[in-house]
């Protein structure tokens, strides 16, 4: 009898084991599959994505208590934000800038990023965008005197709707005591980065539906000029495909371009993965959890860190992004196209990766007489200059060494898709490139298709680095 007793406490001490792992392995993946199957992605990649977020593996252990608040993730999460300075417009605009901001050791440039948001905006972009400024610190009287700052010098635009400061009051964070701690940061380091994820995630919760577009910036950036039309200009030359986050600066969580249909889900899986690691690390595994395999990045930069002591400790920080311009104005149209092109593709340099300003280029294998590389707009455009390079600066022979541009009208089908059946000459590559200006004066009709023909073949082979058409009205 006493055998068997002792079997069946040993029985029970095994079944409360194994719970707590049955009930994280859930948890895992109702995450996974709701982040995907919500938007109707299947799981193809799974294993591929598992293995590259393998080196930062994520840990729900610790959030069985708090996972059955927030299971909805396209909800918003149930927090009674202070409204510190403005109240929001009912007219969405185009792009809410988020910014996040705590009591620094050394130096604050809040103000000056504000500032730099708004003078470097016409008063035509002023019009599409909401500034929300998150006072994250804990100290009430330190968020009262730098609203009544704020309120002083941007008083105009707070009345405009332009302008918002808000505080999500300390209650509705989780402890941010006894973390554990990843990566063998300090207890005051992972406090902070953790109390970062959920200031962000409180941010984020607040900006759903104040726009179509979110654009993450920290407290201590300088904009470029006219950034906001520059930025529409890459929204819309991405219009048609499928994209996650777009990036503007290669910094921390600066320039990070987010539909704000995604801020709820966004904003739930920083609250539940709080603790684990830093923010940018789960950006990353956020767009990769929704099938944005890479980094989408864009040249200019439109956003430099301007900061010289971190908002941790006041610790030194004198990154720059150096591909940051102060004048981004010039920044391409590249209207909404399909790309074909008959030249044999090397791996995965294909024909859309010269169409945009990502840092990628189309790589062909050595080209014959007559091939070619076909851009056909989605709508007909006129176009006022257009500039293509060719080669790189460590592959300076995979330039195209003969060729001609051409701009052509009346698209018919075809069995390789839509083609323009009259084209007209518009010049020769000369040393790999070639740039025509006032094309709107030089071409009568609005253009369909442009075209690259190789005039005569060649053994190196091609690299088409950039493609850059700009039209007579730009963005709108």
């Amino acid at each position: 009898m006493r055998l068997a007793l002792k079997y069946l406490d040993k029985m029970r001490c095994f079944r409360k084991r194994s719970t707590i792992p049955f009930l994280v392995a859930l948890i895992t993946f109702l995450l996974f599959v709701n982040l995907y199957i919500e938007d109707g992605y299947v799981l193809q990649e799974d294993k591929r994505q598992l293995r590259e977020t393998s080196m930062h593996p994520l840990n729900s252990e610790r959030y069985v208590h708090t996972f059955k608040d927030i299971t909805n993730f396209s909800g918003t999460i149930n927090v009674t934000y202070r409204y510190l300075a403005g109240t929001p417009l009912p007219r969405k605009k185009y792009l809410t800038i988020g910014l996040s901001s705590v009591k620094r050791k050394r130096g604050n440039y809040l103000l000056e990023t504000i500032k730099s948001i708004f003078d470097q905006s016409s008063y035509e972009e002023l019009k599409e965008i909401v500034v929300v400024v998150h006072l994250a610190d804990f100290d009430l009287a330190w968020c009262e005197g730098l609203v009544q700052e704020i309120s002083r010098k941007f008083g105009h635009h707070i009345i405009a709707g332009r302008l918002l400061v808000i505080h999500a009051p300390e209650e509705y964070y989780p402890s941010l005591d006894g973390l554990k701690r990843n990566y063998n940061d300090p207890e005051d380091r992972v406090r902070f980065r953790s109390k970062q994820n959920v200031d962000y995630a409180f941010l984020l919760n607040f900006c759903t539906n104040l726009s179509d577009f979110y654009m993450m910036l920290e407290d201590d950036v300088r904009c470029s000029r006219n950034f906001l039309t520059a930025l529409k200009k890459v929204v819309a030359s991405r219009e048609g495909s499928y994209w996650v986050t777009l990036e503007f600066s290669k910094l921390g969580y600066i320039g990070k371009l987010y539909h704000s249909r995604d801020l709820p889900r966004l904003a739930h899986f920083l609250l539940m993965f709080y603790q684990e690691m830093p923010c940018d690390w789960l950006l990353i595994h956020f767009r990769g959890l929704l099938a944005q395999k890479d980094a989408i990045r864009f040249k200019p930069s439109l956003f430099q860190h301007m900061g010289y002591y971190s908002s941790y400790k006041g610790a030194e920080n004198k990154l720059k992004d150096d591909d940051f311009e102060e004048d981004s104005f010039d920044i391409p149209d590249n209207p909404p196209a399909s790309l074909y092109t008959n030249i044999n593709v090397f791996e995965s340099y294909d024909a859309a990766k010269a169409y945009s300003s990502v840092d990628e280029y189309f790589w062909g294998k050595s080209p014959s007489t007559g091939d070619f590389y076909v851009i056909v707009f989605n709508k007909a455009t006129k176009l006022s200059k257009m500039k293509i390079i060719t080669g790189t600066d460590d592959r300076q022979n995979d330039i195209l060494h003969h060729g001609a541009l051409e701009v052509g009208e009346k698209l018919v089908g075809t069995k390789k898709g839509r083609q323009c059946s009259s084209y007209i000459t518009l010049g020769e590559f000369k040393n790999g490139n070639i740039e025509v200006h006032d094309v709107d004066h030089k071409i009568a009709f609005d253009i369909e298709c442009v075209r690259i023909v190789v005039t005569a073949g060649q053994k190196e082979w091609l690299i088409i680095r950039s493609i850059s058409l700009w039209t007579t009205q730009g963005v709108n």
